[in-house]
Formats: C-alpha cells, structure tokens, sequence
C-alpha cells in the first residue's frame, strides 16, 4: 500500500501562523525545537510542552518571510493558539489559524509530479524547497509535503491527479506509521513527554536552545536516561477495526495499562501502530490491545536508531 505512488489531501491537519518581528524570539522560548536551525530551506519537527514536559500539541515547523507555520492536528489549532495567545500578549507577534490559507497535499513517491512544478527538493529529510507559491518539504524517504494556497488547491490538485493516483489518507497515515513518527492528537494531549515518541531521534528537540517551557524535565530524561516508556512499532494481523490515539495497552507484566496507541492505520492485513509501551512490558513481548485479553501485537522494526550522544549535540 506505500509503496506505490500516490497522492492524497491532508485534511486531518490544521495550520497555526505566528508571524511579526518577535514571533522567533516568542517561539524560542515555549517550543522543544531550535528556531534558529530553521530556514526557506529547512524544516523541522517539534512539540510544545507544559511545565512537567507532558507535550500539548507535535507539529512540523517551516519558517516563512514573516514568521512561522506549524502543522498539527486540527483539533489541536483552537486549544494552542488561545493559549499561546495569553503569552504572546507583550510580544510583537500575531497568531492565527491559518488552516483556510492552505491545502497541503502528502505526496509518496512523486518526484516526477515535483519536478514538474518546478521543484528541485534534496534528498535530506526536513529539506524544503520553493516557488513562488508551493512550499515542498523533504519528511521521510520517498514522502513529501506539498504546501498550496487555497486559492491555487484546485488547480494543483489537477495536476497531481494527472500524474499519480488519489488514496485515501489511511495510506499517507500507514507510510507515517512504518516511518516511526508519532504525533500528539487531542485525545494523547499533555500524556507524553518528547522523548516518549522518539521525537529527540527525529530533530524535534534541541538540547541545545536554552530554555523553554518543559525544559527541565525534557533535558534531565535526556542526560539521566530514566525513561521507561518509549515509542515502539507494532502489527496487529488479526485487529478488525483501527484503534483510536489513546486506547491502552495491557501486558501479563504489570496489573495496569502498560502504555497507549499514538497512532494507527490499516494495512495489507490487519491494523500497523506507533505505541508507547512500558520497557519492561515490551522486553517480555506479551502485549494486547485494548484489554488484558486482546488483539495480541507483535514488535515491528523502527527505519531508525536511538544515539543520546549523538541527540544532545542538536
């Protein structure tokens, strides 16, 4: 199913604008993510933390000529921008939902339809390439990030469909799941820290930045690796249904929930999914969905390694 190449809208996304003079000097100090490795040329990942490190919302960042956009789950748009906005009070920057300016379409496998809307994009994941008008960013092998405004979405729309088939976006969300990266919906708000969701692997945090809300916490996981839930992959050949972000996991190891689905999508057969699993849970291999007599899920490989030495140098 992701392998072949297609197309499809991104319509389970919103986007959240934070433009003006001071919008990175605001965004510095409330997000895990370096401001200042972003460019017209690089993107990133990201998240916002409480104070306790818990992630409220998981983004992608692209910088713009006048500040920032971020990508994230639509029902997250409301809740972080009317909270941003107490903050952002004294600072020259101005924050909205920008989700009606844009269509952003994912694109698998399509490097014939970028070049001829006269995108070049290096192969470097997080790179971002332009036009006048599109934005494309780099995000896995073979998976790209074609940002369009609205006013030009039907006719770029067209022309992808010219060249490659339209899927459905369990296809995009099942690629997302085979590349290991997690992300925070309204339902797994403020129950993960960063590095719960590998997001430290993924350039998300920056160890590097200085302060910012949650730091604390996030960097004294980091440098006394005391985690004990981590995001893991899993399969489910015999799951009928697609479990929600948020429906727990049960192990023999442990009385309680032993962790929660992050995300999930259909595959060839049966259902493929991010979770966070306690570790020691996850050692012994007995883990069930949804209850201590469920769907069983066998361990799937992640496309990547943890280096903490080679995480904190970011």
């Amino acid at each position: 199913m992701t392998d072949t190449a297609f197309f499809c809208v991104l319509s389970h996304e919103g986007v959240l604008s934070v433009r003006g003079s001071d919008a990175s000097k605001f965004l510095q100090g409330q997000l895990t993510c370096h401001l200042g490795y972003l460019s017209a040329q690089r993107a990133s990942l990201g998240a916002r933390c409480t104070p306790k490190g818990r992630m409220q919302s998981s983004f992608r960042i692209l910088a713009i000529a006048d500040g920032f956009l971020l990508a994230m789950a639509r029902e997250l748009i409301e809740p972080q921008l009317a909270d941003l906005k107490k903050y952002a009070v004294f600072s020259k920057s101005t924050l909205a939902d920008a989700s009606g300016d844009w269509v952003r379409f994912g694109l698998k496998n399509g490097e014939g339809v970028l070049l001829s809307l006269g995108i070049d994009l290096p192969a470097e994941p997080d790179s971002v390439a332009q036009t006048a008008e599109l934005m494309a960013v780099r995000l896995t092998e073979g998976r790209v990030e074609l940002w369009v405004p609205q006013s030009e979405a039907d006719r770029i729309q067209a022309r992808l469909a010219a060249q490659l088939s339209e899927a459905p976006l369990d296809h995009w969300l099942l690629a997302q799941v085979r590349a290991g990266v997690g992300q925070v919906f309204g339902t797994t708000r403020e129950l993960f820290i960063p590095q719960m969701i590998n997001l430290q692997a993924l350039g998300g945090v920056s160890f590097k930045k200085g302060c910012y809300t949650g730091q604390e916490i996030v960097a004294r996981m980091q440098y006394l690796g005391k985690l004990k839930r981590r995001l893991h992959r899993f399969t489910a050949t015999d799951a009928t249904e697609r479990p929600a972000p948020g429906v727990e996991l049960f192990s023999p190891v442990h009385g309680s929930s032993v962790g929660e689905v992050v995300l999930a999508a259909p595959a060839e057969q049966g259902v493929e999914l991010l979770a966070v699993v306690q570790e020691d849970a996850f050692a012994d291999g007995r883990i069930f969905l949804a209850s201590p007599d469920g769907t069983p899920l066998l361990p799937a490989t992640l496309p990547y390694s943890l280096n903490p030495d080679l995480e904190i140098q970011r």
